[in-house]
Formats: structure tokens, sequence, C-alpha cells
């Protein structure tokens, strides 16, 4: 019976891939961050349906290289323009330069990012600022430059790439969860400010991924003293993609990538102080080595590094049952700590022991 549905589910996602390929208009997407994992995926998918993808990020080797690959695999043009998007005047530019090539800007991608893991007081203040200014105000000048073009035109849609830490924050990765939350905020309200101005066709879209199998974690920068390991389930970029291209077709708020990335932002709206407690025991079991000690290293905060590939190796192409699994175990640790607390809270009010729950 599983394997029934896997099947049928397969098929679908094949329908949908080929239903977008037959559909690609020619549009024009501009895209941060393309040099590697999930910017890379959808500069890929974009161009194999026909777009022009105009390509953003600080390493212009690899940029080529992306830009080389989506002129294979699609009809349109690949403009590759390295952009450092802490610079407001470099994105400016990036929007004109994209204006003047193909005369509008269908779709703008906010999608570069940089991490630093560890406790808050044990990353530099500098490592903390750089991921602030990429992640945040990053994304500020790109939705400026973007908007302004859009409400010129009439019509297009700014998709913010968030994370599912934006709706239920991790410990120590502080400055990212930081940014991710304002991502998500930003989102709400640009669409207020849209709705109010009468932009019907211009539309913001905020995307949440659950853990991506890309270099992120490889590059990020960590001073926990542990090495840094994706918490499961693992998702492939192209999934990511594959969201991001249906919302260049039909926007929508918010999406997210993976059941696991939805399971967890319900748990933190219904549960929030137990499902606190729960990742954080999870971000300390799983997502930092317990066994693998790590130097300390600002990684791709406060320059690139050579390198830009999609995937990162984490097992993203593993078996959708697995996904599944590690999802349901992943919603039973939660849930189980999230009933321990309430189960212990309500006892406790009647004057009863923890160890009477029956949990110990």
């Amino acid at each position: 019976m599983a394997s029934t549905t896997t099947a049928v589910r397969t098929a679908a996602v094949r329908m949908e891939e080929a239903a977008m390929m037959a559909q690609g208009n020619g549009g024009v997407v501009v895209i941060t961050g393309a040099s590697s994992g999930v910017g890379r995926a959808c500069a890929e998918a974009f161009a194999a349906r026909g777009w022009h993808v105009v390509l953003a990020a600080r390493r212009a080797e690899e940029l080529n290289e992306v830009a080389r690959r989506c002129r294979e695999r699609g009809t349109g043009r690949a403009l590759p323009i390295p952009t450092d998007v802490t610079d407001a005047a470099a994105v400016d530019r990036l929007a004109q330069e994209a204006v003047a090539a193909f005369g509008r800007i269908d779709v703008w991608l906010n999608n570069a990012a940089v991490a630093a893991f560890g406790a808050l007081d044990e990353i530099p203040a500098d490592v903390c600022r750089k991921v602030i200014d990429t992640d945040v105000m990053g994304y500020v000048y790109g939705a400026r430059a973007a908007l302004t073009a859009m409400r010129r035109q009439g019509s297009g849609t700014l998709i913010n790439v968030s994370s599912v830490v934006g709706a239920s924050p991790v410990p120590y990765n502080a400055p990212y969860a930081v940014a991710k939350a304002a991502v998500r905020a930003l989102g709400t309200s640009l669409r207020q400010e849209l709705w109010l101005e009468g932009h019907r066709d211009v539309h913001v879209c905020t995307v949440l991924p659950a853990t991506m199998d890309t270099p992120f974690f490889q590059s990020a920068a960590n001073y926990s003293g542990r090495k840094v390991t994706p918490m499961a389930p693992v998702y492939t970029p192209e999934r990511a993609a594959r969201t991001i291209l249906r919302l260049a077709r039909s926007p929508r708020r918010e999406s997210y990538v993976g059941p696991a990335a939805a399971v967890l932002a319900c748990w933190t709206k219904l549960f929030p102080g137990p499902t606190e407690k729960a990742l954080a025991y999870q971000m300390n079991r799983s997502h930092l080595s317990r066994t693998e000690s790590a130097p300390d290293t600002a990684g791709t905060v406060p320059h690139p590094l050579p390198g830009g590939a999609v995937r990162g190796g984490w097992g993203g192409t593993r078996r959708t049952a697995g996904r599944r699994l590690a999802t349901a175990a992943l919603a039973t640790g939660v849930g189980y700590a999230v009933m321990r607390s309430a189960c212990g809270r309500r006892l406790r009010r009647c004057g009863v022991a923890r160890a009477d729950c029956g949990d110990e």
C-alpha cells in the first residue's frame, strides 16, 4: 500500500514538472545566492522551463559555470552578475542591469544567506552583524530594488526564502534564526503595503524550507566546537526549487518545503513552550555532533569560498519513505515532549509527581 502511494505521488510530481516545463514562457527571474544550493537548483529549474535567468552571487567563477549549465538546459538567456547583497548600490545595479537586458523583472528570488553556529556570546560580534547584513538587509535591498521595478511595470512576484527556523527557532544558531524570522515578517509587511497601495498584481511570497541537502552546513561559520550536521529529515534542493516554481506560477503568502517544516510550525503554534524545549534537545543531540569536534571558523560569512555544488552530500536523495519515517519520528519526539510537559504541569497543580505519569 505504501509503495503504491509513493509511486502515485512520484508520478504526480513528474506530471507537474512536465506541465511546468510546457508552460515555460520566457519570463525573467533574478536569483540571489545562485552559485550553489537552492539558488543554483532554482536557476537550472527556471532555465529548463524557458525562463531568462539573471544570476547573482559573490563568486564570479561559479556564477559563470551556473550560467553555462542554464544555457545548456534551456532556451532562455543566462546573465551572471557578481553581486554582494550587503551592498545596496550593487543590488540596485543588479536590478537595473536585469531591466536593461530583458525589459522587466517577473520574479525576484531573495535567496542568498549565511549562518553562524555556536552560543551567542561565543560568536564574534562582527560575524553576527555580517549574518544580519546578508540575511536581512540583503533581502531588504533586494525587495526595494525588485518592487520598484514591479510597481512600475504593474506586476511581478518577489519570493523570499526564509526557513523553518523562522517559525520554530533553535539554539546555537541565533543570528540565522533572528534573520529568518525577520524575513518572514518582511514578507507580511510588504504584502500589507502593496494591498494598501492597490497593487493587486504584485505579489510577495515567503518560502520556509526544512533541512536542505546543500553545502550550507559545511560553509557556515562555526564557533560551537562541534561539527555541524543537518537535523533529519533532509530534503533535496530540487524539492525547494519545485515549490518556488509553483509560487512563480501561482503566488501564495507562505509555503513550507517538506512536511517536517509544516509539522514543526504547527507544534510551535499550538504548544510554543514545550516545543522550544523539544527543539533545544534535538538541536543539542543531533544538529551539533556529540562525537566530532570542529575548529572555530568564519566560513563563508565574511567572504566566499571555492565550490558551487547544488547538493551537500547529506542524503537528500534517500527514499521518500525514509524522510517520512524521520518526519514521523520528529513529530513523535516533539509531541511526546509537549504531552509530557503538559501532563507534568497539570499533575503538579494537583500535587502529583511527574513520575506518576508513567513516562519514567
